[in-house]
């Protein structure tokens, strides 16, 4: 059967404030830096074609950010109507042109993520696959981590607790928060976190860029005695060559990258082998498009890969790395949803729904604060 061109007739912009049910706080709060976090700001792009193919993509902001990706997408977004929703890379630099004024990164390019995902999930429906099938995956299920019950606001025992039900729900790895201004403290809940799962189960840390190089070093020497599968951000983001300095002279492998905001800054950090664990999180980075370039340079680099947040996007795209990864469970976003995805066996299962595999829930849409209809309807 010969290919049949299809345009984009529509697109639906919306963006939705997910509150959280318990205020957040990691080190950056026990530092004074920012405030805990009550919500999540979500842009979602809903796309439809002539032929009635639907396609979802989102991107989102935390503590600032929001009103920013939705007020650039409102001004871009239409550039893509009547193109032919396959040709992505095609679409992705001319709605790049159409902003280029501000800039290849951040903002800038978190908007169009939305709309590059909405793409990537339009043509594996259109193609009769999940996602992760459309770009080739290397295996069906991906080893997760729990960060949901691991922050530093929760307690001991809590954290504890949690670490509990998440291995019974078939989560294999726990990652908690470390960064306190007390290096004493971090050290007794993970030596108290370690104790209590034993020797077998893969324990993570993360100080959320909190510490200086000198602290780092201090505390990654410590912490090598816990067996630990990776330290995450222990320097500023942008501290590459701080970052490679601790991977270079630490047994315990470092991970970094979520916070970069686009391919080039992941390049930099490549480059200075700045990390055994890169940790790209395709919403910041500007959507899948750059992600996969992102990733093949990793995976040339020798890296390992667990993408950040998001696992509804990331697990397809963790599901298509050579190396064996990881990726990251949060619960946060259950309510957007009407679908959950599945852990079993310390993995989490690639659904064979088509797509992402997700559709936005009720509660997402009565959560919406502002939307706007490009296009026919």
């Amino acid at each position: 059967m010969p290919y049949s061109p299809d345009a984009i007739r529509h697109i639906r912009l919306s963006t939705a404030t997910l509150p959280l049910t318990t205020p957040i706080s990691d080190a950056k709060v026990f530092t004074g830096r920012q405030k805990p976090m009550t919500e999540v700001v979500f842009l979602f792009a809903e796309i439809t074609t002539e032929q009635g193919c639907e396609g979802l993509g989102f991107s989102y902001s935390k503590r600032a950010g929001g009103p920013a990706q939705y007020a650039h997408a409102k001004e871009v977004a239409a550039v893509a109507l009547g193109e032919d929703p396959s040709d992505i890379a095609k679409l992705y630099t001319k709605l790049l042109w159409a902003g280029a004024s501000v800039g290849r990164s951040g903002v800038a390019t978190q908007a169009l993520a939305a709309l590059d995902i909405a793409l990537y999930d339009l043509k594996a429906k259109r193609a009769g696959l999940p996602l992760a099938k459309l770009l080739g995956a290397h295996r069906d299920s991906v080893r997760t981590y729990d960060t949901s019950g691991g922050f530093l606001h929760a307690s001991l025992d809590e954290v504890r607790d949690r670490a509990d039900r998440s291995l019974a729900e078939g989560i294999g790895g726990i990652k908690i928060k470390v960064g306190l201004p007390d290096g004493a403290e971090d050290l007794r809940r993970v030596a108290a976190v370690r104790e209590h799962l034993g020797d077998a189960v893969p324990l993570m840390v993360d100080a959320n860029q909190q510490w200086d190089r000198r602290t780092a070093l201090r505390m990654g020497r410590r912490l090598e005695e816990f067996d630990l599968t990776w330290i995450e951000e222990p320097l500023d983001a942008d501290d590459a060559e701080g970052h490679a300095a601790l991977a270079s002279t630490l047994d315990t492998p470092i991970a970094t990258g979520e916070m970069l905001a686009s391919v080039a800054e992941h390049e930099r950090l490549i480059a200075a082998r700045a990390c055994d664990v890169l940790q790209p999180d395709a919403p910041r980075v500007g959507g899948i498009t750059p992600f996969l370039k992102l990733a093949t340079l990793a995976d040339h680099a020798g890296l390992d890969l667990a993408p950040h947040f998001a696992m509804e996007i990331h697990l397809h795209l963790a599901a298509t790395y050579p190396r064996e990864p990881w990726v990251e469970h949060f619960d946060w976003l259950d309510p957007l949803f009407e679908e959950r995805l599945e852990t079993r066996g310390g993995r989490m299962l690639v659904p064979d729904r088509l797509g992402l595999g997700v559709t936005l829930s009720g509660q997402a849409r009565a959560w919406t604060t502002e939307s706007v209809e490009l296009g026919t309807v």
